[in-house]
């Protein structure tokens, strides 16, 4: 029902009563938001988008579950997608899976949701400022991009990390500590979140739960193993959770119960070139290998529902939002950037991509 503060606005009583008799019309939308934007539907029973949501309460809420890819810097595109997309109220986040700057990104949101959502988008920008500055006292600016899933392409192969960084130096192991109080996280986490890592021993895949989480999880979902020391977590040794799942779908699907999953890929998938010189090649192959598992699980599950497996798969609808899309020459950028204006330009472009998101009609 409207409430006291909606009647006393000075809504006529026929318009009241006509949205009264109509509203059945709400309560079997798929998405009350959809009739709310739609201005036809609203003119024709003479209803207000305040009176709307009066009639529906939450129910106009839109759950969407995340599946945020792993790409170094790249994530910053990320960062960008989620900024927006935190400014629409009528959006809930379900569940979020991620790999890598993907993870790194997933945790830092629901973090920052405990409290509300512009701690969420104060956490985020923070994060991606921390990490930039501490890149320029780094005597390898790529190190800390590298903790986050960039290319391997762009490290040296000569030495391994327990000769190469013997201390097992990483920023953000502090950025992370600074941002998140993983022990809160564990008890009241507001999302489901699935961070995907690679099991040493056989090579598969593990989802830590939001219950399980902590900054060496994190940790180990970034962890590649040219870098960084393997992550140990209960006697198992793990690395970059991108090359089993990046990120996880399959999963995602599974704990979700959004009708609408988001992909936000930021893993170049196209190249207008052939690669020639050893490092273009090294690049290109990293680019493929982090976007194989993803283009494998979206295909799985585009056959679910195509055949509509179950009744969950006969009502989801997959969205992807590709970082190369929306910035030009992505491609040929290097994913250990950690410039600030390098990253602010990433967000910019993934604002602009979520806002293109949302303002489809299917969104």
């Amino acid at each position: 029902m409207p409430n006291s503060a909606t009647l006393r606005r000075g809504i006529p009583l026929r318009r009241l009563r006509n949205a009264m008799q109509h509203s059945w019309i709400l309560s079997r939308a798929e998405n009350a938001t959809a009739v709310v934007r739609c201005g036809r539907l609203r003119r024709a029973f003479g209803l207000s988008r305040a009176l709307v949501r009066a009639l529906r309460g939450t129910a106009s809420e839109r759950p969407l579950s995340l599946a945020l890819q792993g790409g170094g810097s790249f994530g910053a595109f990320t960062w960008g997608v989620l900024d927006r997309l935190l400014e629409e109220r009528d959006i809930r986040f379900d569940a979020i899976s991620g790999a890598s700057a993907g993870a790194v990104n997933a945790v830092l949101v629901a973090s920052g949701m405990i409290e509300n959502r512009a701690e969420a988008k104060a956490k985020l920008a923070r994060f991606w400022k921390r990490m930039s500055h501490s890149a320029s006292y780094l005597p390898i600016t790529a190190l800390a991009s590298a903790t986050m899933g960039a290319s391997l392409s762009h490290f040296a192969r000569t030495l391994s990390p327990y000769q190469s960084n013997p201390f097992d130096l990483n920023p953000l192991r502090q950025a992370l500590a600074a941002e998140i109080d993983f022990e809160r996280l564990r008890a009241q986490s507001p999302v489901k979140l699935l961070i995907a890592a690679t099991r040493v021993r056989n090579g598969q895949l593990r989802i830590f739960r939001e219950s399980e989480l902590s900054v060496e999880t994190v940790l180990a979902s970034a962890c590649l193993p040219l870098i960084h020391h393997a992550i140990e977590i209960d006697g198992e040794s793990y690395w970059d959770g991108g090359y089993v799942a990046n990120p996880p779908l399959i999963p995602l699907v599974q704990a979700s119960d959004a009708a609408n999953i988001l992909v936000v890929q930021v893993t170049p998938a196209k190249s207008d070139r052939l690669p020639k010189t050893s490092r273009e090649i090294l690049k290109r192959i990293d680019q493929i290998n982090f976007n194989s598992t993803l283009n494998a699980e979206i295909e799985a599950v585009k056959i679910g529902i195509s055949v509509g497996a179950t009744p969950k798969l006969r009502r989801l609808r997959i969205d992807r939002i590709s970082a190369q899309d929306e910035f030009e020459g992505l491609a040929d950028q290097n994913a250990a950037n950690l410039g600030w204006g390098f990253l602010k330009r990433l967000r910019e472009s993934g604002r602009n991509a979520a806002e293109t998101w949302i303002a489809r009609p299917t969104a």
